[in-house]
C-alpha cells in the first residue's frame, strides 16, 4: 500500500506493546435469561401480574385485571394495551401477546399491526399472513409489515405481489420492497424498483450501493455513490467494504481517508479489510490510529479481523499481545457465538501454538463447526504432528473438503505417498481443489508421470481442472526440461478456452524458459496486458539464462519504466547475464544499486555471481579479495565459486590451492574439490602431489558424481550416465546413423 506507511514487524511489536489497558471495553457479556430477566423487571406490577396469568392460561383473571387498570378514556385504554402488547412481542413473548390480543375489549389498527408486526418478527408467517386477512382495516404499516415478512424467508414472489397489490405505498414500502429484493439475489429487479420510486430518501440509495458492493459490482456502486446528494457514515462505509471484498484495497483505503466522520463500524470494515487482503501490518496500524478517537471503542468484529491479522504477521508476540489485552479486559467472556475464539484458534495454530489453540478449542467445545477442526488440523500439519492430527481428522463426525484434503497435503508433505493415495481414494466428495493437491503432491515427490495419468483421470471423472492445475504441471514440465508436455497443457488450455491470469502466463513464461524456447517465452511475456513482478523476473532470468544479455537489460529497464521495483532475485538475474557477457563494470553498477539505490542486501548467490563474473573476466585476484571482504564466514559454496573460476593457469595456482583447502576444510568429502584440485597438480607438473591426493581420495571414498543427460520418449525418461556401458542394439543405431551420413 503506497499510501500507507508500513512498519517492520519488529517496530510494530514494539509499537504495541507501548500500548495503554484498553479499559473502555466491557467486562461482561449479558446471557439472554439475564436480557429476559431485565426487560422482565422493567414491567410494572399490573404488567408482570398480568403477564404471568397470560402465559398460565388464565384468561379470566387477566379479563379482570385488564378492566382494574387505572381509568382512562376509550381511546387511552386502547393505546396503553397496545404498548403492553407491543412490549411483550418485543421481548419474546408472543403467545402470551396474542392472548392478550384476545381478550382485549376494543382493538384499532395499530394493535393489529403490533400482533402482526410481533408474528412477522418471530418468524411465524402463517400466523402472520392468518391475522392479515382477517384484519377489518389495513393501512400502509399492515402491507409494508407483511411485505418484510415474505421477503425475509425468501417468498420473493409472493413479495412482489403483495407489493403490486398495495392500495398505498410510502417509502419505507419501496425501501423494504428494495431490500428484500437485495436479500433474495435479484439485484436486477431492486434497481428496477429503485428507479421506479416516485421519491427517495438516504435508506433507497444505501440500500441499493449495498446491494451492488455485496456482489462487488463496484463500478455500479460508485455511479450511484457519485450521485448521492447527501451521504452518511453508511455509504461510505459500504463502498469501503465492497471495494475491499472485491480486492481493491487502495481505493477503499482512498474513500477511507475522505469520509467527513467514521464511527467503529467504518473503522472495522478498513481494519478487516486489510486483514482479509493480506496487508496485516497495516490493519494493525490502523488500529493504532482508532485509538487517537477516544469515542471509537472496538467491538466483537474489530478483534476478530485483528486475530487474522496478527496471525499474518507471524510474530506470535503480537498475538499473544492481543489476546492478553482481551483477558485484561474481560472481552473474551463476550464471546457469544464462539467467532472470538475461532479467530484465536486459527491464530494460535498459524503461529504453531498448538498448546494455547487446543486449550482454546477443547475449552469451547460447544461452539466449534468444521472451521475450528480444521484450523487445528492444519496447524498440527504444519508442525509435522501428523499423528496428532490423524487423531483429531478421525473424531470429527462431519469433514468438509477442506479437512480431507489438509490430510492429503500434510502426508504429501512428509513424502507418505501412499498414506495420502489412500485418504484421496476414501474421499466421498472430490473436488478440482483435492485432484490439484494430488498432482503437487505426486510432482512434489517427483512422480511427474504418475501426477500427467491423475491430470488424465481428472478430466474422465469430469472434473475441469483449475488455473493453478496447469501452474503445477507447466511447472514440473520447466523444471525437468520437458517441452513437449510443456506444450500439450498449453495447447490444451487454448483449447478449452480457459481465461489466462497471471500465474498461469508466468508459468508459461517460466516452463519455455526453462525448456530452451526462449521466443516463445518472450512473445507470451508481450501479450500479457498485465504484469507483476513474477512476470518480469521470469523473463529477465530466462534471458540471462540463454546467455542474452542485451535483452536482459532491455526488459531490466521496461520494468523500471513501468514503475516496478526489482527485487533481490532480479539483480540475480542481472548479475548472472553480466557474468555471461563479460560485463563487469556494469555487475559492478548493478551490485552497488541494490544497497545504495534499492535497499536490497545482497545475499550470499548475490557474492557468488560477483565471484564467477570477475573470474570469468581474468580478475581472479579481484574475485579473492572481494570473499576476504565479505560481511560474513564465507562457507565451502563461496570458496567453491572461487576454485571453479581459477582454471589450470600457474598464475592462479596458489589461489586455486588456497580456495581448494579452504573448500576441503569445511567439507572434507567435497569430490568436486579434489578433481579440480588434482587437474590443477596436473596442469602444473605437479605429478606428486597429483598422487597424493588421488591416493587420499581414494583411501577418504571420495568419488565424483558422474555426469548425466536424459531423454523422455513414450512418457519414460531414460537417463544415460557418464561411463554407462552401451547397450548391445547401441552399435546397430550407430551402424545405422553411420550409414545415412554417407
Amino acid at each position: 500500500m503506497r499510501s500507507f506507511p508500513r512498519l517492520l514487524p519488529f517496530t510494530l511489536l514494539r509499537t504495541l506493546i507501548k500500548l495503554p489497558r484498553c479499559d473502555f471495553l466491557p467486562q461482561c457479556c449479558k446471557t439472554q435469561f439475564a436480557f429476559s430477566t431485565t426487560s422482565y423487571s422493567k414491567l410494572t406490577c399490573d404488567d408482570s401480574r398480568l403477564l404471568q396469568c397470560l402465559s398460565q392460561c388464565r384468561h379470566q383473571e387477566a379479563r379482570k385485571l385488564l378492566e382494574k387498570f387505572p381509568e382512562r378514556d376509550r381511546h387511552g385504554r386502547v393505546v396503553h394495551w397496545t404498548s403492553l402488547l407491543s412490549k411483550y412481542c418485543k421481548n419474546g413473548w408472543v403467545s402470551e401477546a396474542r392472548m392478550l390480543f384476545e381478550i382485549m375489549p376494543e382493538r384499532n389498527v395499530v394493535t393489529y399491526n403490533a400482533m402482526l408486526s410481533g408474528y412477522v418478527q418471530s418468524g411465524r408467517l402463517p400466523e402472520a399472513w392468518q391475522l392479515f386477512e382477517q384484519m377489518p382495516e389495513r393501512n400502509v404499516v399492515s402491507w409494508t409489515s407483511m411485505l418484510c415478512g415474505l421477503a425475509n424467508v425468501g417468498r420473493i414472489d409472493e413479495a412482489w405481489r403483495l407489493f403490486n397489490a398495495m392500495p398505498e405505498k410510502n417509502i419505507i414500502s419501496w425501501n423494504s420492497m428494495i431490500a428484500g429484493l437485495i436479500k433474495n439475489g435479484d439485484v436486477e429487479g431492486a434497481r428496477l424498483i429503485f428507479d421506479q420510486m416516485p421519491m427517495k430518501n438516504i435508506v433507497s440509495w444505501n440500500a441499493m450501493i449495498a446491494g451492488y458492493t455485496e456482489k462487488c459490482r463496484m463500478e455500479e456502486a460508485r455511479v450511484l455513490f457519485d450521485e448521492m446528494q447527501d451521504r452518511n457514515v453508511i455509504t461510505w462505509t459500504s463502498m469501503i467494504s465492497g471495494y475491499c471484498r472485491s480486492g481493491n484495497v487502495d481505493e477503499g483505503y482512498s474513500l477511507f481517508q475522505k469520509m467527513p466522520e467514521r464511527n467503529i463500524v467504518s473503522w472495522t470494515a478498513m481494519i478487516g479489510g486489510f486483514a482479509w487482503n493480506g496487508f496485516c501490518e497495516e490493519a494493525l496500524l490502523l488500529f493504532l490510529s482508532s485509538k487517537e478517537s477516544h469515542d471509537i471503542k472496538p467491538n466483537g468484529e474489530t478483534f476478530i479481523s485483528l486475530a487474522y491479522a496478527c496471525a499474518g504477521t507471524g510474530v506470535s508476540c503480537l498475538g499473544k499481545q492481543l489476546h492478553t489485552q482481551l483477558i485484561v479486559n474481560g472481552w473474551h467472556y463476550d464471546d457469544y457465538d464462539g467467532r472470538l475464539s475461532k479467530s484465536l484458534i486459527h491464530m494460535y495454530s498459524t503461529f504453531g501454538n498448538m498448546d494455547s489453540a487446543a486449550f482454546l478449542f477443547s475449552r469451547n467445545l460447544d461452539y466449534f463447526n468444521i472451521q475450528s477442526y480444521n484450523s487445528m488440523i492444519n496447524g498440527y500439519i504444519r508442525m509435522g504432528q501428523l499423528e496428532r492430527a490423524q487423531k483429531l481428522f478421525d473424531e470429527v463426525l462431519i469433514r468438509d473438503k477442506i479437512s480431507w484434503t489438509s490430510m492429503i497435503s500434510g502426508y504429501f508433505g512428509v513424502g507418505q505417498v501412499p498414506k495420502a493415495c489412500q485418504l484421496f481414494q476414501n474421499m466421498p466428495d472430490r473436488d478440482a481443489v483435492a485432484w490439484t493437491t494430488m498432482i503437487s503432491g505426486h510432482v512434489q515427490n517427483e512422480l511427474f508421470a504418475e501426477a500427467v495419468n491423475l491430470f488424465s483421470e481428472m478430466w474422465t471423472q469430469g472434473v475441469l481442472p483449475l488455473n493453478s492445475t496447469y501452474s503445477t504441471l507447466l511447472g514440473a514440465s520447466g523444471a525437468m526440461a520437458y517441452l513437449d508436455p510443456g506444450k500439450q497443457f498449453h495447447c490444451l488450455l487454448i483449447k478449452t478456452y480457459y481465461e489466462f491470469d497471471l500465474i498461469l502466463e508466468n508459468s508459461l513464461i517460466s516452463m519455455y524458459s526453462k525448456c530452451g524456447e526462449i521466443n516463445d517465452a518472450y512473445r507470451i511475456f508481450t501479450n500479457m496486458v498485465s504484469r507483476d513482478l513474477v512476470s518480469w523476473n521470469s523473463m529477465i532470468m530466462g534471458f540471462s539464462v540463454h546467455g542474452l544479455s542485451n535483452d536482459t537489460l532491455k526488459i531490466f529497464v521496461g520494468m523500471l519504466k513501468s514503475g516496478s521495483l526489482p527485487n533481490s532475485v532480479t539483480f540475480l538475474a542481472i548479475l548472472s547475464a553480466c557474468s555471461h557477457a563479460g560485463l563487469v563494470s556494469k555487475g559492478w553498477e548493478f551490485f552497488s544499486a541494490m544497497n545504495n539505490v534499492y535497499a536490497i542486501e545482497p545475499g550470499l548467490e548475490h557474492y557468488i555471481c560477483m565471484i564467477n563474473l570477475l573470474g570469468r573476466a581474468g580478475k581472479v585476484k579481484e574475485a579473492e579479495e572481494l570473499i576476504l571482504s565479505l560481511p560474513f564466514e564465507p562457507g565451502h559454496a563461496v570458496w567453491g565459486a572461487l576454485l571453479g573460476v581459477c582454471g589450470f593457469s600457474e598464475s592462479n595456482a596458489k589461489i586455486a590451492r588456497h580456495a581448494a583447502k579452504q573448500v576441503l576444510k569445511l567439507d572434507p568429502l567435497n569430490a568436486p574439490a579434489h578433481v579440480v584440485l588434482c587437474n590443477i597438480y596436473a596442469a602444473n607438473s605437479q605429478h606428486a602431489e597429483e598422487r597424493i591426493l588421488r591416493r587420499e581420495m581414494g583411501l577418504k571414498g571420495v568419488r565424483k558424481v558422474p555426469g548425466c543427460s536424459w531423454i523422455l520418449l513414450k512418457g519414460e525418461v531414460h537417463v544415460f550416465l557418464s561411463g554407462d556401458k552401451l547397450k548391445p542394439e547401441v552399435d546397430e543405431m550407430l551402424l545405422l546413423l553411420f550409414q545415412y551420413s554417407w
